[in-house]
């Protein structure tokens, strides 16, 4: 078996070739740049071995490596991804302490001589990339969702010395006249001696949704009656906040847009599971991206990181053990935002819920065995193509 490693940089890697039935060092490490050159370089280094007996490995880590598998997987090439964790396990079992490019290349290749039942790595083929797009929007919708929440905060901030008294006269935050009338007027102060004409036309409501329920006489004589104090420079920052927060809304409604569009198109069976949204079914096949890289639901449970840890020594046991939360922390956490309404939604799942309540579980607890519980629907469900049938969980 000829094998070869590659160890992924960012402007460059380097890739080592072995004979493992010889042990001979075919090529020794050489460096190839992350280009058009360095892969024509590549593939003259490859060109000598038949793609049929040659396997190519490398780390499985950031996304440094994605223009090298694509295009070693369309020329054909037999490649395979291992985990960083097994690589670095690896060393420290052979008792290496020397770490790099040239040393990992072939530690690498080394491994891919291991058998497939050690389970150091998997073999990979142009599925890898089916679900890209979703991914990269899926992801950008997790970012842009966690750059609202500090601007939240700080705009609340800016609020507690402008205009504490503001939010008792909405149901939520930041809907259009909320955010209308915050923009036009930044203070009770402002808001105290305007013009009466000028707040209802900041109260005007355009477009779909509920109007207010209070009038503009309403909100200039809470203003009048607040406890705020006049901070100019307050009054600046609460409108580079409102603007920053604006921008960011608009760009996350135009990605929620378009993943609303792909899982419409994908149609994945996923979606007739009660309390699974577009958002949140395009999430996790995203972060799965192929059923078949799992062979069971507990790997798939195991590889969200909701697995319950196992700690047993001599005769001690342990009997409450937390989540491993060694995996993938986008599916982990979208299983997690999502449970409650399934539970809500979904009568399965809320009998499952009650009935580990009724055990004594916490309701994190309880959380967790029915976050684990869908894993395996969804498994299931992914794996055979069907749609969710309540009657086969009775």
């Amino acid at each position: 078996m000829i094998t070869s490693g590659i160890d992924i940089g960012k402007n460059s890697h380097v890739i080592s070739v072995i004979d493992q039935d010889t042990g001979v060092l075919l090529v020794k490490p050489t460096s190839f740049t992350n280009n058009f050159e360095g892969f024509k370089k590549l593939d003259k280094i490859l060109e000598p071995y038949s793609e049929k007996n040659l396997r190519i490995g490398m780390e499985d880590t950031g996304h440094y490596h994605f223009n090298l598998l694509h295009h070693l997987l369309k020329e054909g090439y037999s490649t395979y991804l291992i985990n960083p964790s097994k690589t670095d396990a690896e060393r420290k079992l052979t008792g290496n302490i020397t770490k790099n490019d040239q040393q990992d290349s072939m530690q690498i290749a080394d491994i891919l001589a291991y058998p497939a039942r050690k389970k150091l790595y998997r073999k990979v083929d142009m599925t890898f990339f089916s679900m890209d797009e979703q991914k990269s929007l899926t992801r950008l919708h997790a970012d842009l969702t966690e750059q609202l929440c500090p601007i939240g905060n700080k705009i609340q901030k800016s609020l507690d010395i402008l205009f504490p008294e503001y939010n008792s006269l909405f149901g939520g935050h930041y809907g259009k006249t909320y955010m209308k009338i915050l923009m036009t007027f930044k203070s009770a102060t402002n808001i105290a001696e305007a013009d009466i004409s000028d707040i209802k036309e900041a109260m005007k409501h355009n477009g779909r949704g509920r109007g207010v329920s209070f009038t503009a006489e309403d909100l200039q004589a809470l203003a009048r009656n607040s406890v705020a104090q006049a901070n100019k420079g307050e009054e600046y920052a609460l409108e580079a906040r409102l603007n920053q927060y604006t921008v960011v809304a608009e760009q996350l409604e135009k990605v929620d847009k378009k993943i609303e569009e792909l899982s419409k198109e994908t149609n994945s069976p996923m979606l007739t599971i009660p309390g699974i949204s577009h958002l949140s079914c395009t999430t996790i096949l995203a972060e799965i991206r192929c059923i078949g890289n799992f062979n069971s639901a507990a790997k798939l449970t195991k590889f969200a990181g909701v697995a319950p840890k196992h700690y047993e020594s001599s005769q001690f046991d342990a009997k409450h053990c937390s989540i491993s939360k060694k995996g993938n922390k986008y599916l982990r956490k979208i299983l997690y935002q999502i449970i409650t309404p399934v539970i809500n939604n979904n009568k399965v799942f809320k009998d499952y819920y009650d009935k580990k309540i009724s055990e004594g579980k916490s309701h994190r607890c309880a959380q967790g065995h029915c976050v684990r519980k869908l894993l395996r629907i969804i498994f299931h469900i992914l794996a055979t193509g069907e749609g969710f049938d309540p009657n086969k969980l009775k």
